[in-house]
């Protein structure tokens, strides 16, 4: 008489599988990254259709990134640092209309950035980061503190000592608007070149 092949029962093989599933679904957690610190302005429908902004030319400072990542600087090429980028717009930002071709106050100050389609995302990040840490530097002085230091406190706001510091760096007045608002203008890329 033959021997019987024993069978292994495979029926709920299934559904432990879909058990461990839903199990590592529900217990994993997922690094939520942050992105870029910008904020946006209002849509343009949320904007009276009458209002039309006249700015002074002498309160824009100009960033240019082409296709090349080749960078223009008020119209000049530049090939410094993002270190020196940085100081120029700290410059430009704390005039205090001391240089009648540069911004009347930091209240005015804007920087405009604008780039083209074929920018790498690498330089695009590299001349943000260095406007951002021009204001940075800024708050930092303003406050008394490092630029690390500042970073730190303005991510936890809850704390009273930190937003004493985050309000004495920029500079707020008492109706709750900043002295050195950070106005950076970032354009629509051009379709220049590139992809």
């Amino acid at each position: 008489m033959p021997r019987a092949t024993p069978d292994i029962p495979n029926a709920s093989m299934a559904d432990i599988a879909f058990l461990l599933l839903v199990f590592f679904l529900v217990t994993t957690t997922v690094a939520n990254d942050r992105g870029l610190q910008i904020q946006l302005p209002p849509p343009p429908e949320a904007l009276p259709p009458d209002m039309d902004i006249k700015i002074q030319e002498r309160n824009l400072f100009k960033i240019q990134v082409n296709s090349f990542d080749n960078v223009l600087v008020e119209g000049n090429p530049f090939t410094g640092t993002p270190e020196e980028l940085s100081e120029m717009v700290r410059e430009f930002v704390l005039n205090n209309g001391a240089d009648p071709n540069s911004s009347d106050s930091p209240e005015k100050a804007i920087v405009s950035y604008k780039t083209d389609r074929g920018t790498s995302h690498k330089k695009f990040i590299e001349i943000l980061d260095a406007v951002q840490k021009a204001y940075y530097q800024i708050y930092a002085d303003n406050a008394g503190v490092s630029v690390k230091k500042w970073l730190e406190l303005s991510s936890d706001l809850m704390d009273p000592e930190n937003r004493r510091l985050y309000d004495i760096g920029r500079g707020k007045r008492p109706d709750g608007t900043p002295e050195y608002p950070m106005n950076l203008s970032i354009a629509e890329p051009t379709k220049a070149g590139g992809n």
